[in-house]
């Protein structure tokens, strides 16, 4: 029996800073803004491509700072003032997601919604669908659901989730109940998981019933939920703004996974969906350069930018020219090189995670302007 999508609504968080990727990734300008893949769209405007099949353009929501909001709506002019929701600050995955559902509850009650983040990377839109089906028909019948990615490597960079026994769900024959959530493991740990078969990369997607995420919310963070649900109840009146300078900057920052997911699996009110449609999260300049390395396996350096000003000799790896600088390389493997106007990054796709202790320093320094 196929899910029945009428009363679905798809909503795109689209913030962080993506400091791993500086700096190509701003405070000004995160990776969800860039076409970071080679696509040709932005990774902001491939996942609404990717979600416009499964609830039209007027059932999308897109959650973002104040900041970004020019730059979303030009990305996305199909995007209706009314569903776009403006973050005065960043207060983290539950505050986002959980005034999303609090806003189409109010609008549209019974309405279920399906949370994707808007800086991921999809294979194949085609089976990214069918998952997201099934993940409706679960969360029909009552669950929260997550879709988990099949690990390909035995990856820190990800948390997993530990899938047990099948739900025999009709709408979701895949189906599994969740057993466990586990943080980013070491490299030995992840081996046993990855060979275990038993557990699946945790990609941060969640699909419930509005009414059904806020109800666990309320549960484990109760002033979170209330105050979500207050400014929800303002948001389309002349008090929003009025609300949400009251409410907003008291809520807790703190993501989902602790507040909605890892309870619901506790209470055994959580199923994912495991999905085989190819993902990264594209986190690190080593995970762009491996997507560029799979489309293109002949390049032994794959150029994001003006390839003619890139001259390489006996090196492998990634540079991003974003100049009209020549950058010349020798006899380096794996390195990495990101150009900008104002800012050169150098590292090897091996330390790529440690960009982030850099940005950090960088802050700490006097030229905090270059973040």
């Amino acid at each position: 029996m196929s899910p029945n999508l009428d009363n679905f609504y798809a909503v795109i968080p689209a913030g962080g800073v993506g400091s791993r990727l500086w700096p190509l990734s701003r405070a000004n300008r995160p990776k969800f803004l860039h076409d970071i893949a080679g696509t040709g769209e932005t990774l902001l405007r491939s996942t609404w491509l990717r979600l416009v099949p499964l609830c039209t353009e007027q059932r999308i929501m897109v959650v973002t700072g104040e900041a970004h909001a020019g730059e979303v709506c030009e990305q996305l002019p199909e995007l209706g003032g009314e569903n776009i929701v403006l973050e005065r600050s960043g207060r983290d995955s539950s505050a986002a997601i959980g005034l999303a559902a609090a806003i189409l509850e109010q609008r549209h009650p019974g309405a279920l919604l399906g949370s994707f983040a808007a800086d991921h990377l999809v294979h194949s839109d085609v089976r990214f669908r069918r998952a997201v089906r099934e993940a409706v028909g679960a969360a029909e019948d009552g669950y929260i659901v997550t879709i988990g990615i099949q690990p390909v490597e035995p990856s820190t960079a990800f948390g997993y989730i530990r899938a047990g026994d099948p739900l025999s769900i009709a709408g979701a024959p895949s189906a599994r109940a969740v057993e466990a959530f586990v943080e980013k493991p070491s490299l030995g740990t992840a081996r046993r998981y990855v060979s275990s078969g038993e557990y699946l990369w945790n990609a941060g997607m969640f699909i419930a019933k509005a009414a059904r995420l806020l109800e666990v919310l309320a549960e484990n963070a109760p002033e979170l939920a209330a105050g979500v649900r207050e400014i929800a109840a303002a948001w389309d009146t002349d008090q929003r703004d009025a609300v949400v300078e009251r409410i907003w900057p008291t809520l807790d920052k703190i993501a989902i996974d602790y507040t909605v997911a890892e309870p619901a699996a506790k209470q055994g009110a959580l199923a994912v969906i495991p999905g085989f449609f190819g993902w990264d999260d594209v986190g690190d300049f080593a995970s762009v350069s491996r997507v560029h390395l799979e489309a293109d396996s002949d390049a032994a350096i794959t150029v994001i930018g003006d390839a003619d000003r890139v001259v390489s000799h006996d090196a492998t790896g990634l540079v991003v020219n974003r100049t009209d600088r020549v950058i010349a390389v020798a006899g380096i493997p794996n390195v990495v090189v990101v150009d900008t106007e104002d800012a050169l990054l150098v590292t090897t796709c091996a330390r790529a995670q440690q960009v982030k202790e850099l940005v950090a320093k960088l802050r700490d320094s006097s030229h905090p302007e270059v973040l």
